[in-house]
Order: C-alpha cells, then sequence, then structure tokens
C-alpha cells in the first residue's frame, strides 16, 4: 500500500472511531495526523469496499474482477410509506444511504432524521441518489403509520422510503448484509429498542462503500461528501 492510501486509511478509521455501535478498539490519533488523514481522504477520488461486520476497507479498482463475489446487498422486497414495493429494483443504478429506525422511537432516531433531512435537501433535484430507512418495528410501523410520519417529518416521496415488511426478513437484511449488532431490536428500557445510528453508504453495484454515524454532524458531512465522490465515479465509468 503507497503512503496516499496508508494516509487515507488513517483517515477512514478516524471517522469509524465515531462509530458508537460497531466494536472497534479505541482510534488515537494526534490532531495533526487526523487534520492531514482527512484531508487527504477528502481529496480521494475513491471509496473503499466493504465485506464484513469489522469494516476492515478493501481498495479495488471498479473494474476488478474481485467485485464478482463482493458482498453486496442481496434482493429483498418491502413497502414504502405509499404502499408502493420497494425492493433492490428501486435502487437500479442508484447510490442510496441506508438506516434503521421506528417511527415512535424517543431516543436517537429524531436526531438522525434531522441529520438525513440534510442529505435529502442536498441531493432532492438528484435522481442518482435515494434514501433506505428500514422499520425495526414493522408491526407497528404499517404503511398508514409511515406515510403520516413522512408527512409530519418532510420525507419526500420516491426521494426518502420507509421500509416496512416481515419483521425477521429485516432483522436478517440487517445483521446478514448491512452488518448491524446483533442486539438489534433488544428491549433497552421501556418503550425504547438498541437499533444502530449506523448510515451506510451503498452504490448503484449494491455495494457498501461507506459508513458513518447518524447523530455525528461532522460525519454526516463525509457522507455527503463521500456521495458525490460515488456520483463521479458512477458518471466516469
Amino acid at each position: 500500500m503507497d503512503l496516499e492510501k496508508q494516509i487515507i486509511v488513517l483517515g477512514l478509521k478516524t471517522r469509524l472511531s465515531l462509530l458508537g455501535t460497531i466494536n472497534f478498539k479505541q482510534i488515537i490519533l494526534s490532531s495533526v495526523l487526523f487534520l492531514l488523514a482527512v484531508s487527504v481522504a477528502q481529496a480521494s477520488d475513491s471509496l473503499p469496499y466493504y465485506n464484513s461486520a469489522e469494516f476492515t476497507p478493501h481498495w479495488l479498482e471498479t473494474n476488478s474482477t474481485k467485485l464478482e463475489d463482493f458482498h453486496r446487498i442481496p434482493s429483498f422486497s418491502f413497502m414504502d410509506q405509499d404502499g408502493k414495493e420497494v425492493s433492490e429494483k428501486t435502487f437500479e443504478n442508484k447510490i442510496y444511504v441506508a438506516g434503521f429506525f421506528f417511527s415512535t422511537c424517543p431516543g436517537i432516531c429524531p436526531s438522525i432524521r434531522t441529520k438525513l433531512n440534510k442529505v435529502q435537501q442536498k441531493f432532492i433535484d438528484d435522481t442518482d441518489v435515494k434514501i433506505l430507512q428500514h422499520s425495526i418495528r414493522p408491526n407497528t410501523d404499517t404503511v398508514d403509520t409511515l406515510k403520516k410520519y413522512a408527512n409530519e417529518n418532510g420525507i419526500v416521496t420516491g426521494k426518502w422510503h420507509l421500509a416496512t415488511g416481515d419483521r425477521e426478513t429485516i432483522y436478517s437484511l440487517a445483521k446478514s448484509a448491512y452488518f448491524a449488532s446483533e442486539d438489534l431490536g433488544n428491549i433497552q428500557k421501556t418503550d425504547d429498542f438498541l437499533h444502530t445510528e449506523s448510515l451506510l453508504l451503498i452504490d448503484q453495484n449494491r455495494h457498501i462503500r461507506g459508513i458513518y454515524n447518524g447523530l455525528n454532524s461532522a460525519s454526516v458531512s463525509y457522507l455527503i461528501a463521500d456521495i458525490e465522490t460515488l456520483k463521479a465515479e458512477m458518471h466516469n465509468h
């Protein structure tokens, strides 16, 4: 690995150290190295690929034969807030941000929603970019409930999909495809459930290209910048 890639990796590790739901060892960097890593990472014209819960970055060319068998989000089918099927075909040749929530969440969800609203507004007229949030309480998050939630929170139809469906299917997808915590959905306290603040960036080929802390403004700024990087990559190949 050349020096530039080493510095970029350090920058990525610094971003990942902001994540509260992933079991990484504490990463300590000097302020000078932190600033250098971030600036180089943002200047990079490529993003790594991820294929495990450890989120170890894999630097591959977009035409690499290794991508043929590389981890990708599998086929899925749910219903969104408009009562329409949302599946992998909805995101064909699209970049999307994936996450998990439930409509009555009193804890982290409102803060994550505020951050995702910034992503929505940034790419509101960009048909290449979408948002997908899966409900971890689909039995109560019905289509009508999600529609009301969307209307109350400025969630734009066709841009930001709120998915509901079979609970076991959603949980299986969360853990095996998006590498969510095994604690996803466990009761944490009255009227609240343990779930993830992580947001994942998925490219047009359904590969995971980034993970971000949805509670952290700086991390979401990286997400927006990385979406731009993916857009450039997509249109240049």
